[in-house]
């Protein structure tokens, strides 16, 4: 946006620039033939003004004809010619430039105008010409560099929105892989254990029986379903970023940590074995969070603990987590530290934790909080109790009697 109203600018100063010099050299001819505007100058001056204006047909017709007019009648088409010269060294057409100056001067010598470009100065205009090739050159080679920076910087542009996804697309990958780990494990429990149990039915009420074979193909469709769903996720992964050798940022299914829940003090004391000083506040138990917030906590402590490792290595830590319902909460802040030449920050990793965050209804915030001190936070609200909640109360009502 800001580009293309720059250009109209542009394009608007330039006819102002074309419509200012054709009215001087109009007035300059009529000066010259006792103020009679009717002229033959007057009106090759508005002729030269047109097609320097619309530039129509070949781009050599309005220099030619501006250096025409200039070699017959001199000075008062001085300024159209200096603007034609302008124009021509700008689009790179150097010698057509100085090839028009020679012939706007040799005709002057020639012909001899009432005010030629020799007099009053004999070699003022000359380098007046001259100026106007110098300046266009400038502005040429300056509006070319421009552009190829504009190009440049939406290269750039595209190539980090393009990063951004594979690091978006890598993270639902990973999500992919532990839930279907922590998941399926689950599933696949209740699913054994309803099976033993239904092998039983002599000693089990048929209520009890039907309810047990009914978790049983539910817990296995169950099963069937996660499976579809998070090869659907995994799917667009692999399509991607196979054969891209751009998409460095995700890790390889062989490279990928394997998905299970781990604690998050695991990763707090590795961090303190790496000589980083780090306060932790945990409230409440891991059991009182889902699998899938777990598994979040974990990774959003351990970048973070990676980043002021990366970034300030010397500045303590402090770490918050609360697995309290109504909602996960976590908080990282890096007091200010000695920053590191070698940490090139990327931002990816953040694209990651961002997308896990918010596939999970949650919301992450990072960035500067005060004092030099860097701040990383993330709420991830509880699941409100749904239909599983209603038949695993009702299976505890059924199965005292």
């Amino acid at each position: 946006m800001h580009q293309e109203r720059s250009q109209n600018w542009a394009v608007y100063g330039r006819y102002a620039l074309v419509t200012l010099l054709t009215l001087g050299a109009v007035q300059n001819g009529a000066s010259t033939a006792d103020g009679q505007y009717l002229t033959l100058r007057t009106a090759a001056a508005g002729v030269c003004g047109v097609l320097l204006l619309l530039r129509p047909g070949h781009w050599l017709l309005a220099p030619a004809v501006t250096t025409a007019a200039a070699g017959v009648w001199g000075w008062p088409m001085l300024s159209l010619l200096l603007l034609a010269l302008f124009q021509l060294a700008a689009d790179r057409h150097v010698p057509a430039a100085v090839a028009c100056a020679a012939v706007a001067l040799t005709g002057n010598a020639l012909l001899r105008p009432a005010i030629s470009l020799w007099r009053p100065q004999q070699y003022g205009s000359s380098l007046f010409l001259l100026l106007a090739i110098v300046a266009g050159l400038w502005m040429g080679n300056r509006r070319r560099l421009v552009r190829a920076l504009n190009a440049q910087v939406e290269h750039l542009r595209i190539e980090r929105e393009l990063r951004e996804q594979a690091a978006r697309v890598a993270e639902r990958s990973a999500i992919a892989a532990e839930m279907h780990d922590v998941l399926a494990h689950r599933l696949s429990l209740i699913a054994l254990h309803t099976g033993v149990l239904a092998t039983r039915k002599d000693s089990l009420p048929s209520p009890v029986v039907e309810r047990l074979l009914l978790l049983r193909t539910a817990s296995t469709d169950a099963l069937t379903d996660l499976r579809d769903v998070l090869g659907a996720l995994r799917t667009p992964y692999a399509a991607t970023t196979r054969g891209d050798p751009t998409m460095t940022g995700a890790p390889s299914p062989a490279e990928r940590p394997a998905p299970v829940l781990r604690d998050v003090r695991e990763v707090i004391e590795q961090a303190r074995a790496a000589a980083q000083h780090i306060d932790t506040v945990i409230d409440g138990a891991p059991e009182e969070a889902p699998a899938a917030h777990r598994l979040a906590v974990f990774r959003l402590v351990q970048e973070a603990l990676t980043n002021a490792r990366k970034h300030a290595p010397d500045a303590p830590v402090r770490v918050r987590v609360d697995y309290r319902p109504p909602a996960t909460l976590v908080e990282i802040i890096n007091t200010a530290g000695t920053p590191t030449r070698q940490a090139v920050p990327s931002g990816f990793g953040l694209v990651g934790l961002r997308e896990r965050v918010e596939a999970l209804g949650g919301h992450l915030t990072a960035g500067p909080g005060g004092a030099g001190s860097w701040r990383l936070a993330a709420r991830i609200p509880h699941p409100a109790p749904g239909p599983a909640s209603a038949s695993a109360s009702a299976s505890e009502q059924i199965g005292p009697a």
